[in-house]
């Protein structure tokens, strides 16, 4: 649907949501009944003369009548799975950031640590997170944060016999490395 054939639905939800009639907007506006009723109808086309002597009677903008529908909020992109962890997308594909809930699962040894450019942030939501950083053997238990730039080395696990549950927040560059890495493989 055209942005302009909106304004006519959108001028009869402002009008009812002020629970005003037809005829009250009309005669304010300096109009007829019928010339409004074919506005909000969509059967006369909007023109500047019209709109805004209407508009003023609602306490709105004409902005207000052409702004584009919102894009649906939720994030629809399945989980996967790489080298055991589940990788889940909290954001869209296009945001400026990106977030995920990542499950590491309990291994025996760290992986290998990598560096790239960007920068990481890491929430532990439950178990313990283990975070090898430059010289840094860190662990992170529930609760816990750590913020740092993905240039220094680094891994992460899960420490002990449960999964560790993170929300991890990367700027463009961290994201593209964590969770497209050419070198993983489906597990």
């Amino acid at each position: 649907m055209e942005e302009l054939d909106r304004v006519g639905p959108r001028l009869r939800e402002a009008r009812l949501a002020k629970g005003l009639t037809l005829e009250a907007v009309a005669s304010r506006s300096g109009m007829s009944v019928s010339t409004l009723s074919r506005l909000e109808s969509g059967k006369r086309q909007a023109t500047l003369a019209l709109l805004i002597p209407v508009t003023r009677q609602l306490g709105i903008r004409i902005d207000d009548l052409v702004r584009p529908e919102s894009a649906d909020p939720r994030v629809r992109r399945p989980a996967v799975r790489r080298n055991g962890m589940v990788i889940a997308p909290l954001t869209l594909e296009d945001s400026p950031v990106s977030t995920f809930k990542i499950t590491y699962p309990p291994v025996r040894e760290l992986p290998s640590l990598k560096t790239h450019d960007g920068f990481e942030w890491v929430y532990v939501l439950s178990g313990r997170l283990r975070l090898r950083l430059g010289e840094q053997d860190l662990v992170l238990a529930r609760g816990e944060a750590a913020e740092f730039d993905t240039r220094t080395p680094h891994a992460m696990s899960a420490v002990g016999a449960r999964p560790a549950e993170v929300i991890s927040i990367f700027n463009a560059e961290g994201e593209r490395i964590h969770t497209h890495d050419a070198d993983s493989r489906e597990a």
